[in-house]
């Protein structure tokens, strides 16, 4: 099957345009090390691999990402090499590229990961957080919540989803754990992406998992808000552990995605 190598959808305009309208920096952001021209490349891809738009098993032909992103060879090494490190594609030298299978092992490391960071930074914040800090997660709750519903706005919804989350390092002054985070969690985001026939898939206007999001971080706002870092806590790794529940359900369903 061929699949074509997107460079606007995986960080639309719009991505950007909501981080700096709640003062954050775009989601897309993480620690690489090479130049410019790879960190578009690498986010673009990167993008399409979580979303699944490139499933696992797709060959990665690097004439056509090269002509796509019109980049030379230095860039696009670079950002493969950095995919690769995220164990998100296969590189075979001197044979061929291809998207990694969903990787259970990393998946937990991840999870691990983040629960130890997220459940950590509401303790903090339930003790102390700024008022300013405190508004705008207000604020994207609220966004967040008028979409409900709204299937055409699934994607704002989800881009507003990880704005939470990073609204959250930003009030607790670790955004760089945030983006430390994101690089390892790659196979945990395409596993959120899973979805399984009729128990997970939304109705037909998107409710279900909508709410279900809506749901958490509401709950996680009320115990920051009350100062109780340990309802805090809980409301968070809650939150987080319901992917991970479904997980073997999951690879049941899908055995194709994963390794």
């Amino acid at each position: 099957m061929a699949h074509s190598f997107d460079k606007t959808s995986a960080t639309p305009d719009d991505t950007l345009r909501l981080a700096q309208g709640f003062g954050l920096p775009p989601t897309t952001q993480v620690l690489f090390e090479g130049g410019q021209a790879g960190r578009g490349v690498y986010e673009a891809l990167r993008g399409q691999i979580v979303r699944l738009e490139l499933p696992p098993g797709t060959p990665l032909s690097r004439a056509e990402l090269a002509k796509a992103f019109g980049v030379s060879v230095t860039p696009l090494r670079d950002a493969l090499q950095q995919l690769a490190e995220e164990g998100l594609v296969l590189i075979y030298p001197q044979s061929r590229t291809l998207v990694a299978p969903i990787d259970v092992a990393a998946i937990r490391e991840a999870q691990f990961l983040r629960l130890a960071l997220e459940t950590e930074v509401v303790r903090q914040l339930a003790h102390r957080i700024a008022p300013a800090d405190l508004e705008r997660l207000r604020a994207i709750h609220k966004l967040q919540s008028g979409l409900a519903g709204d299937a055409d706005s699934i994607a704002t919804f989800q881009e507003l989803d990880a704005l939470f989350h990073q609204a959250l390092f930003a009030a607790a002054d670790h955004l760089p754990s945030a983006r430390l985070m994101r690089g390892h969690s790659g196979h945990l985001d395409r596993l959120r992406r899973v979805y399984l026939p009729e128990a997970e898939m939304p109705d037909e206007d998107g409710n279900l998992r909508m709410d279900a999001v809506i749901q958490g971080h509401g709950a996680i706002l009320s115990a920051i808000e009350a100062g109780e870092p340990d309802a805090a806590a809980q409301a968070m790794r809650s939150h987080l552990t319901r992917t991970v529940d479904r997980l073997a359900e999951k690879r049941a369903a899908f055995p194709e995605y994963f390794g």
